[in-house]
C-alpha cells in the first residue's frame, strides 16, 4: 500500500529559546488526513497539542486548524494558535506584508485572529492573538478543602479568601485556584483518585494554579496548569488558560476603564520555562477584549509518513 507523506515542522513556543517552552507540532497541508489518523498523530508526536493545516472555509481568512492532544480534539488552544501562525510566517507559508500582520486561523471555536510582528530581518517574531470568545463563567467549583486535597495542599495554601476559586473559559474552561506564594505553586500534585472524584468530566477538569508573584524579575504571576483528563499530566505553557485567568483577574480589577497586562512565567518545574504576555481591555466595566502573545522558535521539519 502506498504510503502518504506530510510536511511537518515543530517549534518551542512562549520562548526565544530552543528546548524551552512549549513543543507544537504542524502537519502542513492535512488535507486528506481523517480525525482518527490526525488524533493518532497527536498521539505518536505526543506533544500536549498537535495542529493540523487545512485549507480556510472562507478565502479572506490564512486557514483551517484542527487541534488535538493526545486525548482528544479540543475547540482552541493559545500556544497552538500562536505557534502554528509563528511556523507558517517563519516557513514562507504566510508572508508578512507589513510589520503587523494579521492572520486569522479558523478553529472550532471560531475565527481567531493573530498579529505577528517582523523582525528587522524579515522574520516573524513576537505573535499575538485575540479570543474568538470573550471569558465566561462557568458552574462553581468544590469547596477549597477538596480543591487542596485534589492538590496535595492544605487549605491554607489557598488564597481563597481574595481570590475565590472559579471556572472560566475563552474558548475551553479551566478551573483557576489561587495560591498563597510561589512555593505553594511548587508543590502542588495532583491526586487522580480525588480529582477523579470531584473534577473528571466536568468544565472545570483543566486546572491552572497559579500566584500573584514570579521567579523572574519583570514577570507578574508564577503558574503551572495540570490537565490529565487529555493526557497532559502537566503543560509547560497554556495561552488559553492565561486567557482565562486574564480575564478572571481583570474582572475582579475594580476599575472600569483600563488595559491591564500581565507576564505569566510557567513550565519552570518542568524544566521548560516559559513567558506569556496577557493583555486585557475593560471599558465601562466590560473585558472588551483579551490578547495572549509570546515569541517561538523552529526547532525541527521532516516528513510523515502515513499508512
Amino acid at each position: 500500500m502506498a504510503r502518504r507523506r506530510y510536511r511537518y515542522c515543530t517549534a518551542d513556543v512562549f520562548t526565544r529559546r530552543p528546548f524551552g517552552g512549549n513543543q507544537l507540532a504542524v502537519i502542513l497541508h492535512a488535507e486528506g488526513l481523517d480525525s482518527s489518523e490526525m488524533q493518532a498523530i497527536a498521539r505518536e508526536f505526543n506533544y500536549s497539542e498537535t495542529t493540523f493545516v487545512l485549507p480556510p472555509r472562507d478565502p479572506r481568512n490564512t486557514c483551517r486548524v484542527r487541534i488535538f492532544t493526545p486525548g482528544g480534539e479540543v475547540p482552541f488552544a493559545g500556544h497552538p494558535t500562536v505557534g502554528t501562525a509563528y511556523v507558517l510566517s517563519a516557513i514562507g507559508q504566510a508572508s508578512l506584508h507589513s510589520d503587523d500582520t494579521i492572520l486569522v486561523l479558523e478553529e472550532e471555536v471560531g475565527p481567531v485572529p493573530v498579529s505577528v510582528r517582523r523582525e528587522p530581518g524579515g522574520t516573524p517574531g513576537f505573535c499575538q492573538l485575540s479570543v474568538a470568545q470573550l471569558p465566561h463563567w462557568g458552574p462553581p467549583l468544590p469547596s477549597a478543602a477538596v480543591l487542596a486535597e485534589i492538590l496535595s495542599l492544605e487549605e491554607a495554601d489557598l488564597a481563597s479568601a481574595i481570590y475565590p476559586p472559579a471556572t472560566v473559559s475563552c474558548g475551553l474552561p479551566f478551573a483557576l485556584v489561587a495560591l498563597d506564594g510561589i512555593d505553594a505553586v511548587r508543590r502542588a500534585r495532583i491526586r487522580t483518585d480525588v480529582w477523579q472524584r470531584h473534577l473528571a468530566g466536568t468544565p472545570g477538569e483543566m486546572i491552572m494554579v497559579f500566584a500573584l508573584e514570579a521567579q523572574e524579575p519583570g514577570h507578574d504571576i508564577h503558574a503551572r496548569m495540570f490537565a490529565p483528563g487529555i493526557s497532559v499530566p502537566e503543560d509547560p505553557a497554556t495561552g488559553s488558560a492565561c486567557a482565562s485567568l486574564g480575564g478572571y483577574l481583570a474582572r475582579l480589577d475594580p476599575r472600569p476603564d483600563v488595559e491591564l497586562r500581565w507576564t505569566v512565567e510557567q513550565g519552570y518545574e518542568l524544566g521548560r520555562p516559559s513567558s506569556i504576555e496577557v493583555v486585557v481591555n475593560k471599558e465601562q466595566g466590560d473585558i472588551r477584549a483579551v490578547r495572549v502573545g509570546g515569541y517561538s522558535v523552529l526547532v525541527c521539519e521532516g516528513d510523515l509518513s502515513v499508512p
